[in-house]
């Protein structure tokens, strides 16, 4: 089935900004609340989010087998459910339906009325109910870095990181969307020089540039997914933000990998962009040296060129852009993550979100976290108010931000924005 929705010279009646990260070649998926408290699957294109469940109701999707209340949930796992076609056919039909050309709903001021809502007068909702969570560490830059400063420099990656998409499993209880703050954690770390551990606020709060995928319903329990089948049950991409708070991580993740330092809050971008609209930006990602084993080879471009970026916002300052990284640069690419997922029969199910883990370009300038961009606070950034960052700080606001581009069209993700404040102190 073609997908008619990313036809390049198709244009909107509703009025689309320049260089906006949603023109109608994108149409993500998002849930949202309206000004009446209505909760409801959604679109957007421009400054504008569309109500899906009213155009159900108004029979704008006649023809594709739907389930009567499919958009009118506060999550978009039953829809995910439903899998690739009906994903492509619904996309290729809000694009007819607000293509220039198409009159029924553009003339119809009644239905409109109904179907259409500024964007700020709607509050982005979790777009899925995530049952689990992975994160990988699967950019070989950040591992290098990483395990310079933590581990031997002449050792920097395990004997394993070339051979496997390393991974950990983190908690969906505090994923939260783009506009909620996070309290800085409190942990036990181990001060410098010191023998014994204290417990207190953590000082070296992070944030991690991540993307994650959301994935349909995969397999049964005991079936393992060939990288082939992978990108099938990959519904869509969102921008992450997994805060990390260094002090603790260092003292309690060897050997079991992360725990209390990542899984204190992770932020993600509300609009799910598809795998779809992707679609024109695949590229080939990294030379994988060794080769991996058979069960991990892949064919073709299996990575897309994102731009993504991160900038710091000081309360009531301007803020500064401190990174400037590319989803193309991991190693391992979605397809290896999910195969491997699945390569001892562990069960993934509608809604499960795969974090690529921080995606660190070759420059100093690309790297995705402080800790690697201050490389572990030797040397602080310096914001355009003139303040100097290690790590993050209460009230800082940590905006990460992806788009797609090239010669015919531009879309992107919108942001993820997220508050640090001090700790949360119970009275």
């Amino acid at each position: 089935m073609p997908i008619t929705a990313n036809d390049t010279k198709r244009k909107s009646w509703l009025e689309v900004p320049e260089n906006s990260d949603f023109p109608i070649q994108n149409i993500p998926f998002g849930v949202f609340l309206t000004k009446e408290n209505v909760v409801t699957v959604g679109t957007r294109i421009g400054d504008y989010a569309i109500d899906l469940g009213a155009l159900q109701q108004l029979n704008y999707f006649a023809g594709i087998d739907l389930t009567d209340d499919m958009f009118m949930q506060d999550t978009l796992n039953d829809f995910i459910s439903d899998g690739k076609k009906t994903w492509r056919l619904v996309r290729n039909r809000i694009a007819e339906i607000f293509d220039e050309t198409n009159p029924q709903l553009r003339d119809s001021t009644k239905d409109r009325d109904i179907v259409i809502f500024q964007i700020d007068d709607v509050e982005m909702q979790l777009p899925v109910l995530i049952g689990d969570y992975t994160d990988f560490y699967s950019s070989k830059e950040h591992a290098t870095n990483v395990g310079k400063m933590f581990r031997d420099p002449e050792n920097a990656l395990l004997p394993n990181w070339l051979h496997i998409p390393v991974g950990y499993h983190g908690r969906s209880s505090t994923i939260v969307p783009s506009g909620i703050p996070v309290h800085r954690p409190m942990g036990q770390t181990l001060p410098n020089g010191e023998k014994y551990p204290v417990f207190g606020p953590s000082r070296l709060v992070d944030f991690e540039l991540e993307t994650a995928f959301i994935t349909t319903d995969v397999n049964i329990m005991g079936e393992n997914i060939p990288t082939y089948e992978a990108e099938d049950y990959i519904f869509g991409m969102v921008l992450l933000n997994d805060w990390s708070a260094r002090d603790i991580q260092k003292w309690e993740y060897v050997p079991l990998g992360p725990f209390l330092a990542k899984n204190f809050a992770t932020s993600i971008s509300p609009w799910i962009v598809t795998m779809d609209a992707l679609e024109p930006f695949r590229t080939k990602g990294p030379k994988q040296d060794p080769s991996p084993l058979p069960y991990l080879q892949t064919k073709g471009k299996k990575a897309f060129d994102i731009h993504l970026e991160v900038s710091i916002k000081p309360e009531e300052a301007e803020e500064t852009i401190v990174s400037k990284s590319n989803f193309k640069y991991l190693y391992w690419s979605m397809a290896q993550q999910l195969a491997h997922h699945t390569s001892n029969g562990c069960r993934v199910n509608s809604g499960d979100m795969m974090g690529s883990g921080t995606i660190s370009g070759p420059t100093p300038d690309s790297f995705g976290s402080m800790l690697e961009l201050t490389w572990g606070g030797q040397n602080p950034i310096k914001l355009k108010d003139g303040s100097e960052r290690k790590f993050i700080e209460d009230n800082d606001t940590v905006i990460i931000r992806g788009f797609c581009e090239n010669a015919e069209v531009r879309l992107g993700f919108g942001e993820v924005c997220s508050q640090l404040l001090p700790p949360f102190i119970r009275q």
